[in-house]
């Protein structure tokens, strides 16, 4: 079996659990040693090795890590990159915290590009940082018929988009509601 087909094996039966709690975001989230250690038991069956290269760089005066996991069998390798800046303005944070933070967060998604893992309910995905998300605003519910009475009322659309996450065809008849009222 060549690296190609190992790799396409390991994407697909690979899982590595969020261990990690974020108690600032309120999430759940996996970290490079997570995935590392989910890949010890792959690492034997598929008789492959794991291993994550870093170069330090500098584009516009800004320091960046770059991030090069690769997958080998010892004739062949597999490679993926993951660039990521690093914040030296980061409060609360010293410098080598800084660039350990960059440095943990490029291993995380240089090993996540090679694996394939799909992180849409990972924290980076998810995060909203303290932001409440907008409830969506739906045609024909409770809450449209009180938008529009409100509305007629003299009340404004940009009161109701503030608070409800509106699609642009229900925002055009909320705005034609108040045209009518105003006319």
């Amino acid at each position: 079996m060549n690296i190609q087909e190992k790799l396409s094996l390991i994407q697909q039966e690979f899982k590595a659990k969020k261990s990690r709690y974020n108690s600032f975001g309120k999430y759940n989230f996996r970290s490079a040693e997570d995935i590392l250690e989910a890949l010890k038991p792959i690492n034997k069956k598929y008789e492959v090795y794991f291993t994550i290269e870093e170069n330090l760089k500098e584009i516009a005066g800004l320091p960046i890590i770059e991030s090069v996991a690769s997958i080998h069998d010892g004739d062949s390798k597999i490679q993926a990159t993951a660039i990521v800046g690093v914040d030296l303005n980061q409060k609360g944070m010293q410098v080598p915290q800084q660039f350990g933070s960059a440095s943990s967060y490029g291993k995380k998604y240089a090993l996540g590009n090679l694996l394939l893992i799909d992180d849409t309910a990972d924290a980076d995905a998810t995060n909203t940082h303290g932001k409440k998300s907008k409830t969506k605003l739906l045609k024909g519910s409770e809450s449209w018929s009180k938008a529009i009475t409100y509305i007629k009322s003299g009340g404004n659309v940009a009161t109701i988009t503030s608070k409800y996450d509106v699609s642009v065809p229900d925002m055009s008849e909320l705005k034609s509601y108040e045209i009518t009222r105003n006319s």
